[in-house]
């Protein structure tokens, strides 16, 4: 039902930056959570950062100071600003929104709080 769109992926150089966004549509933001993870061959999709609709926000230890996420509300768009950018960074950054009631115990940044995903966009971080 939700269409999820990422683009601004890219190949940039150690210590560069980029700027995802993630355009929705048959979305009208609603009180819940949205949110950047990240995927690498062979390991777990894990959430780097996530926003709520009323502004508030967490992030993944690993991109704290680095990565801050920001949405649009008015036009259902989500973007990530990724600076600083490191090698192990490099993988696929899927955009998520979350539309029906989860369990309170599920963090922000847990996948299966989501049930909504995009098709994903790839970062590469080179050295």
């Amino acid at each position: 039902q939700v269409q999820l769109v990422e683009s601004g992926g890219g190949s940039v150089q150690s210590g560069g930056s980029l700027r995802l966004s993630c355009a929705a549509s048959g979305y009208t933001y609603s009180n819940h959570w949205k949110g950047w993870f990240r995927q690498a061959p062979g390991e777990e999709r894990e959430g780097d950062a996530a926003i709520h609709n009323d502004g508030n926000t967490t992030y993944g230890d690993s991109v704290k100071g680095r990565f801050t996420i920001s949405q649009d509300n008015a036009k259902n768009t989500l973007y990530l600003q990724m600076n600083n950018l490191k090698p192990e960074d490099t993988a696929m950054y899927f955009c998520a929104v979350q539309t029906m009631n989860k369990s309170p115990t599920l963090h922000a940044l847990s996948r299966l709080r989501y049930n909504n995903w995009g098709q994903g966009t790839q970062v590469t971080v080179s050295s």
